[in-house]
């Protein structure tokens, strides 16, 4: 893996940070402000424990980004970081108000309007030597900046909060949250000396940074996904989002790519976008790993109208890719047939498929994408729930599928099944593994069971409601000590989630029956409707009786799910 390039890591204060005539910049399209009262409480109670323990301590703020300006060696922009650096220049702005308020009531007016003029040019504004003129020390971003800059620096109270965007309320909120605080510091707001002390020693000097300072965006991107770290203000996805933003000229063309933007993650949301991006580039490029993402993008998009060939792109993909993790969406509203078969893949949790299905469901028709749904569930279910094989296999091999799709090279769901013959798993593995199937009742297991007991019900007999049965246990999973007559210790335990010993029942006869006897149960049995169960009268339920019936289902099995293109064979007794 190539070196990431660093220009600096170091640690530091807010207080070094922010010193020196250094500008930060929020990305013009960064995300908005948008700590809580949640956020500012963690921070201030941090705060007061380094304000009430030993002068030398320090307390660590995480790691911050930023990334050098070519421009100056005192600019840069914030990759990483800008609610916290946001929150504390706010606090900074509550200590300066809390000075004023004595200068406003002549309490050592000159030398704290003194003070106040070196806090203020210390960690908000600074003037330019060569202008004359105030620069803020943080321009946050196009949604918020005029606001701080306006309002908090200058102390100007809103006209009409509630007129405000949600990002600027909280900006405000948090103003007026650490101001409050403030006044319950008694030993603090009594005089402009000591709240000078309070930021320029406690604030400024020992709250500490991991400062990373990078060269590019994609040195940018390899730290986040390197630190991963937890409650990381920036995403990769924002990342990446301000290098397309940054690729049109007009304002026209940015304020469409972001209306684009804002459809795309509404659909598929913030967090999964990494996700559907990872599936969307499988689409054409092998070994998509996440890291690589931004590298793809940055190489092969680097105008507007790729950028925008992209978006449109992954707006078109997008309503599939949640809807083949729902079969209830509406998407499959005209397309009926496949929601059985989406409901497999949610079962599953078929994800290394989406490639595949993806460029399919563009390029094959509605019938064949329909049958391709089908061998996807077949196989991940032969070859993940009941063989237990290892699905690293199988992403690499629908990566090349789905590039050969998206090439033209393969053109019906036949031809995706000769390359995915390799992972189908035969009938005489399948067969031999679901006679030892065990799946345990409890949790999300429990919704899988229930899925193979209606399908092989179905094969008896009309389709079944998968949540209109109990799931009961012929031998009980809390066995009375007569069952001890033919099982030993660990075959109770080993066997009473074996699919063979599991079976749909009517609730109110599983209730019936309890934990009883097989002598009892058996003769409910008989009343049940469904065929699975009543075919149980077996004179004793012993480990021999409860293999053969599972070996039995496996053969019933074999033959529900299995691939149309597979040829069949005849599986002896």
């Amino acid at each position: 893996m190539a070196r990431i390039n660093l220009l600096d890591t170091r640690t530091t204060s807010f207080g070094d940070l922010i010193g020196n005539g250094k500008i930060y910049r929020v990305p013009p399209f960064q995300r908005d402000y948008s700590w809580t009262e949640e956020n500012w409480e963690d921070l201030w109670q941090d705060i007061l424990v380094l304000h009430t323990t030993n002068p030398s301590a320090g307390h660590y703020m995480g790691a911050i980004v930023l990334q050098s300006s070519r421009a100056s060696d005192k600019e840069f922009t914030i990759i990483d970081g800008q609610q916290r650096l946001a929150t504390l220049s706010i606090m900074a702005i509550a200590v300066i108000e809390k000075i004023q308020k004595l200068v406003d009531r002549d309490e050592q007016k000159a030398a704290n309007q003194e003070r106040q003029k070196i806090l203020n040019r210390t960690y908000l504004s600074d003037k330019d030597p060569r202008s004359l003129r105030y620069s803020s020390k943080i321009i946050l971003n196009e949604n918020n900046n005029d606001f701080y800059q306006s309002n908090l620096i200058n102390l100007r109270s809103p006209f009409n909060i509630r007129s405000l965007s949600k990002s600027n309320q909280l900006l405000w909120q948090a103003f007026q949250y650490f101001s409050d605080s403030l006044e319950e510091l008694e030993d603090v707001v009594q005089g402009g000396e000591k709240l000078a002390e309070f930021l320029t020693d406690t604030i400024a000097q020992r709250l500490l940074f991991i400062q990373i300072n990078v060269e590019d965006e994609l040195n940018a991107y390899t730290v986040f996904e390197t630190l991963n770290a937890r409650g990381i203000e920036l995403s990769s996805t924002d990342l990446l989002k301000n290098y397309l933003f940054s690729l049109f000229q007009g304002p026209d063309d940015l304020q469409e790519a972001q209306r684009q933007w804002r459809r795309i993650t509404n659909t598929v949301q913030m967090e999964r976008f990494p996700e559907f991006l990872r599936y969307y580039l499988s689409l054409r490029h092998t070994r998509v790993r996440r890291e690589r993402l931004f590298k793809i993008v940055r190489d092969s998009v680097q105008n507007g109208q790729q950028a925008f060939e992209l978006l449109d792109q992954l707006e078109n993909y997008s309503s599939l890719f949640i809807a083949l993790g729902n079969s209830n969406d509406e998407f499959w509203r005209d397309l009926p047939a496949n929601r059985p078969y989406v409901r497999e893949l949610e079962l599953f949790r078929v994800k290394q498929a989406y490639p595949t299905l993806f460029t399919a469901y563009e390029r094959f028709s509605p019938e064949d994408f329909t049958r391709l749904l089908k061998l996807v569930g077949v196989l991940c279910f032969r070859y993940t729930i009941v063989s237990s094989l290892n699905p690293n296999d199988l992403e690499t091999l629908y990566n090349k599928v789905a590039i050969a799709i998206t090439t033209g090279e393969i053109t019906n769901p036949r031809q995706v099944f000769e390359q995915l013959r390799s992972v189908y798993v035969s009938d005489e593995k399948f067969s031999q593994d679901f006679s030892l199937l065990s799946l345990s009742t409890r949790g999300q297991k429990k919704k899988l069971v229930r899925y193979i007991l209606s399908k092989l019900e179905a094969d008896a007999r009309l389709e079944v409601n998968e949540d209109g049965f109990s799931i009961e246990h012929i031998l009980p999973e809390s066995p009375s000590p007569e069952w001890r007559q033919h099982f030993t210790d660990s075959q109770l335990e080993e066997m009473v989630y074996r699919i063979g010993n599991l079976t749909p029942l009517e609730p109110h006869l599983n209730r019936e029956i309890g934990n009883g006897r097989y002598a009892i149960k058996r003769d409910v049995y008989q009343q049940s409707g469904y065929e699975l169960t009543k075919n149980i009268v077996a004179e004793e339920w012993t480990p021999h009786t409860l293999t053969t019936r599972q070996r039995d289902l496996a053969r019933r099995a074999t033959h529900i799910w299995r691939s149309d293109f597979a040829p069949h064979k005849f599986l002896p007794d």
